[in-house]
Formats: C-alpha cells, structure tokens, sequence
C-alpha cells in the first residue's frame, strides 16, 4: 500500500480558509466488478485577495489519476503535478468560476481500510469520515469545504439493483448491457465526510413519516438479503427519535426520503451521511432470538444518535477537525437526553456517568490525555475518543444545568438559526448561548482547552447554636500528559440538604467567595468557595453532585455513617446509586492495595448491608436496582488503586466482594428470582428489560455465593431469550471455565447461533474474557478457528479488542505473554485496518500504573512496536503517545 501521509502534526493554530471556493459538485460512479471509475466536476473560485498565482492544492489517498481537464479542456502536464496523496493545479482562472474535472479509477475489492469506496459481501459502501474522501476522488477533503452534491451512480443491474445516494431522488433508467442508473441530488450544502454511496442487492423496510409541518417522508431501512425483517425495532426507533427532535428542540427532517443501510463490514458504530446513514449492522437488526436487551438498547441510542447528526453534524457542522466535539458531544447529549425521555431517567444517568468513569476518566488520566478541542493531532482517526463523545458531552450537559432547560431551549434555537448551513466553532456555539442568557461564558470555555478530571474537595460544618451549616468547596486540576493549562473552572455542583425525613430542606444560602447559588445550583467558579445555608435547627445531610451535574472526582469528607444514611434517605435516586457505588469503590481499592492472597474482607458489612437493603426496597424500579448490584470494573478499580497495581489483586478483591455479596443475600436473590419469573412474550420495553436485569444480576450472586453453577445451567437450558441465554452463558465461562457444563453450552450455543454472525461475534467474545488460567492459549485458538477473520471489525472487536480491554488478568499476566499476544495481532492488524489496530492499541493506556514487573514487559511489547519500521501512523500515533 502506498504512503500517502507522513504523519505530520497537525496545528489548530494554524488554520485558515482554502484559497478556493467551491460552490458545486457533479460526480459519475460506474461501478464494475474490480474497478470504479469516478468522474468529478468542482466548481471552483479564487477566494478574493489570494495571489493570482497560487495554486489549487486537492487532498489525495492512495489514488491515481486519470485525467484532468479545465472547463472542458485537458489541463497541460506542465500545469499539475499528481502524486498518490495530492493533486497541484496551477495557471487557473484568476478571478472567474471555472470548473475542474477530476477522473481517478480505484479498487473498492482490494480497500481493506474500509475508509473511501470499498466493497464487502458483494455491496459496494463507502466511509468518508474522517478523511475517507480523498480515497475516492482528490478533493479539498476538510470539514469546512460546503457544497451540495449531484450523484449519479451506474451498475450492474442485477449486482446492484439498488443504487442510494445523498439526498433526493431525481432520475433512473436502464442503461445497455444490463447495466442502470440512478441520480441523486442533495440541495443542502454539506463537507465531503458526509458523502455516501451504497450500491448492492438489498432488501428494505419501507415506511413513512409525516413531519409536524405535513410533509411525508418515505423511510427506508436496507439490509442484507433475507434480514430486513429484523429492522422493524430500528424503523419504531427512528419514527421516535423524529418525532422527539421536532418537540424537545424544534427540529424537522428536511429531504423527502431518509435512508438508512445495514452492513457487516464497517469500522464505527454508524456515520450520519446527509439523508443516508450507514450503519454497522449490529445497531439495526435484532429481535428476542439474537439479541439481548443491551443491543435493544444500543439500537435505540446508536439510531436516534445519527438521525439528530441531521441537525447537530450535518446542518451545522464542524469548521476543522479540532471542533469535533461541536457535533459529537453536542450530539451524544441529545441521545442520551432522548433515552431519558424514552426510558427511566436516573437509570440512563447510572448508564451514561459508569461509561464516562469507565472509558474517559481513564483517558483523561494517562497517556493519551486531550482537551475536548484538542490543539494539535497526528491523525484524526485517533480523536474520536471518549474525551470528545462523553466529556464532550457533559459540557454540554453543565451548560444546560447553568442555564436551566428554557435558557439552553434558547440558545440552542438561536445556535440552529445563526448558523444553519455553515461549518461552526466553539466560539460559535458559546456565543450563542452568551447572547441567549447575556450569560458570560468565558470562563466556561477553559473546559474545551483544558485537559483532565479535576477534583471537587467538600468539606462541612455545622454550628448548632448559630443553626448554620457551612461547606467549603474546592477545586484543582492537575497537568498531566497534554500540558494544559489548569485554571479553575465554573462546576454546577446540584444539591439538596436531607432531613432525617429523607425531605430536602429549604434554607436560605449564602456565597462567600467565587459562587453563587441558583436554586437547587450552586456555581462554583473560583479554586475555593463557601456557601452557608441558615436556620437549620440539625445537622442536615448534604446530597452534593446530584446527577454527576459536572464530570470531576469528588473527595467529600462524609463519614461512612452519614454515607450510608444518606443512600437510604436521599430522595435524589443517582445519588443514591452514586454513594453506594464511592463505598465500594473506596473499599475495593483499598483492599486492591493489600498483598494477593490477604483474607481481609473487602467489604464491610454495613456497605453489603446497605446494598442489600436498597436491593430487598420493591419500592425501587428493578432497573434501579440491577444497577446498584453492578460493581466496577476491573479496570475502573485499578484506576482507583493508583499505582503499583497488581491486576490479579483486583480480580481477586471483585470475586470476593461478589461471593460476599451472593453469600450474604442468598435468600433474597432467590426470592427475586421467583419474583421476577416470568412466563409473558419476551418484550424489549424498559420495564421488562429492568426486571431482567435485576433477575440476572440475582443469579450472578447466587453462583458467586453459592460456588453452584447449577442454576446457571438451568437458566441457559430454559432460557426463551437472547438476553437470559446470554447471561447464563457468560456466568458459566466467566465463573466456572473449567466445567464440563461451560464447554457443553458453549458447543450447543456455536450450533444453535452458527450462521448468524453477529451472534457468534457474542460467542467469541464470551470465550475472549473469560479469566481462565490458558486464557492466553484460549484466544490464540479463536483467531485460529475458520469462523475469525481479521478483515471484519466486529469479529476483531469480539476477540482481540475483547481480550486486550475486558481479560486483565490475561492481558497482565505477569510473564508479558498477553502483551506480546496483543501486540503481534496489532502488526497483523494493521496491515489491513490500521484504524481498529489503533483502537485496540489504547488498551495500553494504564500500563504506567503497574506493578513493576508488569510495567516493564508492557513497556518493553510498546517499545518494539513503536521501532517497527511498517506501523502505519494510525498505530504508531497511539504507541508512541502511550510511551510519552
């Protein structure tokens, strides 16, 4: 494969528009088999004020040009230069519009990046975003280039008897030798990343939609032969989320059709291409039989997601690629504010607050550290991280609680009319927001620069013969790995005072310092700040960080007692969840810090208690529950721990806090077992899924405290859904890998599931974490067995990504062989994908924290790969960034 970029950093800084305007595109697909001949008409202008003899510098991948002509006219050798990753065109028109056009030839079969034009499973795709264009065509390939498009696109017919593009449908017809085509023509201005193609045998779900103004939208869902049948929960998803964005923000579809495809091979979840979405097929097709109520739910989110990215990504987009965030974390928000919308609010908070602890505290805190507008990149691929999605979108979420909804409702309005059809900035959409509320939000911006989790410090006191109750608030942000700067920031900090009564108190506040208090808000906008609140005739309980209102690590100097009080009395249910989950969190890492082998228990028995306690309340919603039951993670303990850490220890402390926890309650999981059997249909909604969520969470503790894998066996045997087979059959490879009933339902769960692969992506990647002691020999036979292939994402993901991310004590093992096993997949890898090889490669990130030994084997499996001489500078970006 040719070099087409040499990796350069790139420098938000030193941005500035294009020399050249373009107002209009004309392209010509034909498709054939091993070829696609692409024919590009730009209409292009010299910006006003640029040099008479600049050039036209178009962006290029790996492409060869074929012919070049100047308002029809084949351009002279003499007059452009054309090299595999760029196209320079000299002695064009100094001030008149001229058109340009562009003939490449590539190679959609032999496109292993997936990114630009390839072909997978006979149907031809493409992925532009991030810089996939330029594989296509050469182009000036940046987010801030707008221009509407006209497509038309010619195949076999029978090959390809569907031909979709961007926009509305304007014409086809029958061509000679079996040939058709079809033309597309999209009116609004967009960037080339949201261009898309797709041509194939399909089939498709087709509806309608009529728009809160009474236009009828025709909705169409295309999917591999024989599997639109399984699109119907995406289609109700869809209808929902439209409906959804015309209320909550006033947002209407605005083409005539709006398409989505559903294919298997496919680097993202999804792309939000202008009128056709493109989908990684596990985000459409499910039902009870395939999937579990987490894919139901990742539908749901993944669909209304790209559907919003109309508005928020496609509409306004982002100016460069620093503002990434602008559509990304805006868009994420809305997502997750449509899930609270559809499904029970707190529950989805628990959800959206355990991913950003899971994946983005961690990032904020190593290697591989970034401001949520990053200043500067090697390869963009490599910033589409939980700093941009989830931080991202918590910033916009404390805008919102700063604010409040009426106040944000107007800023965003302001935001869409201002800048619709426009490619926007930070700046922009603060600004909009500043002029909305006369709010000033400088300060604010310093969250979008600087980068890490800072820390929010509370202290209390109260004087009972003043009946005052005062609390300290501080706050620091430390330098770490991006060098930012770390000022302080504004922390909406949401609270209550509890009474003994479990009701919130109404006191009057004060602020002393760099805060004010807004309601149930208190703005904290300086490093330290006190607020008293007077007429308290007893010590109140503070409820503090109600709702995670801003993304920061809390250190409260609460006592355990209070603590525990405070999570049976708070009428705040996530913080309720959220006390719960800081007592364990504390105690596991405390534990994690002792030798491996200590007996000391890693829980005490007021936490099991009180665990127990909201578990046993059927005042509480299952979901609720079933999340209160859910421990962290391995790897969210070992960030806890610090340093030094010693991944077996951590295991060992969460299996013991498990068997605690099942021994203890034994009884009342069995209870809730009974309680929650159910004989109705399998029905995907909320309060069925919750139920099953907290039932199988009971049966996870009953194995853990029991050591019985019986009534996991049971359960898969029994099971008439997707989501208690599944369950079962994790409980079984994760607790008892060694029993004969593991391997018998592993065998029967290949059999029943072998010709759908998006479950035997779940089949793999059961067996990928599952802790065994030959668990590094396990996963080498599931790369060696006929059903894996390193050239489909989602089989990559299921073992190698499953392994590296989800098996630590695997990956640790202290010989350094799960380095070294992951690492010889990544050079694999990435000859053929080097965006995923790059994705997996952060599961590197931590290694700093280690315990020496194992420290020194991840440094030394870094190390040789960063001296590979054939990395492509996707891989070799996050290496030698994690070696920093």
């Amino acid at each position: 494969m040719l070099r087409t970029d040499d990796g350069q950093t790139v420098k938000l800084s030193e941005y500035r528009p294009t020399d050249f305007i373009l107002s209009g595109v004309e392209m010509t697909i034909q498709l054939f088999e091993g070829r696609a001949d692409i024919v590009t008409h730009l209409r292009l202008q010299r910006r006003a004020g640029v040099a008479a003899d600049a050039a036209l510098h178009l962006d290029g991948d790996d492409l060869l040009l074929e012919s070049l002509a100047l308002d029809g006219n084949i351009v002279a050798p003499q007059n452009y230069e054309a090299t595999p990753g760029s196209l320079v065109v000299s002695n064009l028109p100094e001030s008149e519009p001229f058109t340009l056009t562009v003939e490449t030839r590539i190679v959609p079969e032999q496109n292993t990046r997936l990114m630009g034009l390839y072909r997978s499973n006979g149907i031809w795709c493409t992925q532009c975003e991030a810089e996939g264009f330029r594989r296509i065509t050469y182009f000036l390939d940046r987010p801030d280039v707008l221009a509407p498009y006209k497509v038309r696109i010619e195949a076999d017919k029978a090959a390809a008897p569907v031909l979709l593009s961007n926009g509305n449908p304007v014409e086809t017809g029958d061509l000679p030798d079996g040939r058709h085509f079809a033309v597309w023509d999209d009116p609004f201005n967009k960037p080339s990343y949201l261009f898309a193609i797709v041509a194939g045998d399909l089939d498709a779900m087709l509806e309608t939609f009529t728009t809160a103004s009474g236009r009828e939208v025709t909705l169409g869902i295309y999917t591999e032969k024989g599997r639109a049948g399984q699109a119907g929960y995406a289609m109700d998803a869809l209808k929902r989320s439209m409906v959804w964005d015309e209320r909550r923000f006033g947002r209407e579809y605005d083409l005539d059709v709006f398409n989505v495809v559903a294919i298997a091979d496919f680097n993202m979840g999804a792309m939000e291409n202008k009128g056709l979405n493109i989908f990684n097929h596990k985000y459409v097709l499910l039902d009870s039989n395939i999937a579990t109520d987490a894919d139901y739910g990742g539908v749901e989110t993944v669909i209304a997601h790209e559907y919003f990215h109309n508005w928020t990504g496609n509409r306004i987009t982002c100016r460069d690629w620093f503002q990434l965030c602008l559509k990304e974390g805006l868009t994420v928000y809305r997502d997750q504010e449509f899930s609270a919308d559809e499904r029970e609010p707190t529950v989805q908070r628990i959800s959206s607050v355990r991913r950003l602890k899971a994946h983005q505290f961690p990032e904020d805190q190593g290697p591989l550290q970034h401001p949520v507008r990053p200043g500067e990149y090697r390869e963009i691929n490599n910033f589409y991280t939980a700093t941009v999605y989830d931080k991202g979108a918590e910033l916009v979420r404390m805008i919102a609680t700063i604010l409040g909804r009426e106040g944000f409702r107007k800023g965003m309005d302001l935001y869409f009319e201002r800048h619709d059809g426009e490619a926007a900035t930070i700046e922009d959409f603060l600004k909009c927001f500043e002029d909305a509320s006369g709010r000033d939000l400088t300060q604010f911006a310093l969250w979008y620069a600087q980068a890490g989790t800072p820390t929010l410090s509370v202290s209390e006191n109260y004087d009972s013969a003043a009946r005052r109750h005062e609390v300290t608030f501080r706050q620091v942000l430390k330098k770490g790995a991006a060098g930012t700067g770390t000022a302080p920031m504004p922390l909406p900090i949401r609270f209550g005072l509890v009474g003994r009564n479990g009701q919130d108190n109404d006191a009057p506040a004060r602020a002393s310092g760099p805060a004010s208090v807004d309601g149930d808000v208190i703005l904290l906008e300086g490093a330290e700040a006190t607020v008293s609140f007077e007429g308290l005739g007893e010590r109140p309980y503070l409820s503090v960080l109600r709702d995670f209102s801003a993304p920061v690590t809390l250190e409260h100097d609460q006592s355990e007692t209070d603590r525990l009080a405070l999570a049976r009395l708070d009428p705040n249910l996530f913080n309720r969840w959220r006390l719960l989950s800081d007592l364990v969190g504390d105690a596991l890492a405390t534990a994690g810090r002792r030798p491996l082998g200590d007996q000391t228990a890693a829980l005490g028995d007021e936490v099991v208690d009180a665990i127990l306690a909201s578990i046993g309340d059927r005042g509480l919603e299952p979901a609720f529950r079933a999340q209160v039951l859910g421990l962290p993670g391995e790897p969210e303990v070992a960030r806890q721990v610090g340093e030094n850490v010693d991944p077996d220890r951590v295991h060992e402390v969460l299996e013991s806090a498990r068997a605690a926890i099942g021994s203890k309650g034994m009884a009342l999981f069995e209870s809730l077992r009974d309680e929650l059997a159910s004989d109705a249909p399998f029905s995907p909604d909320a309060a069925s899924a919750g139920r099953r969520a907290l039932s199988n969470a009971a049966l996870a503790y009953i194995t853990a405290g029991s050591g019985d894998a019986q009534s996991a066996v049971d359960q898969y045997e029994s099971a008439s859904n997707m989501t208690d087979r599944l369950a079962a059959l994790a409980i079984l490879s994760h607790r008892f890998p060694e029993h004969p009933a593991t391997s018998e339902s592993l065998d029967d769960f290949y059999k029943r599931f072998e010709t759908d692969e998006l479950v035997l992506d779940k089949w793999f990647a059961l067996q990928a974490v599952a802790p065994a002691s030959n668990a590094v020999e396990a996963v080498t036979r599931l790369t060696e067995h006929p059903r894996f292939t390193l050239r489909n994402p989602n089989r990559v993901r299921a073992v190698v990504g499953s392994f590296a991310a989800g098996n630590q004590v695997a990956f640790h093992r202290p010989d350094g062989s799960g380095y070294r096993w992951v690492a010889d997949r990544l050079i694999e890898l990435d000859k053929i994908n080097p965006q995923i090889a790059a994705r997996i490669a952060t599961t590197f990130r931590a290694w700093r924290s280690l315990e020496p030994g194992r420290r020194g084997k991840a440094e030394e499996t870094l190390r040789k790969l960063s001296e590979s001489n054939s990395l492509s500078k996707d891989l070799q970006d996050i290496v030698d960034r994690s070696l920093k």
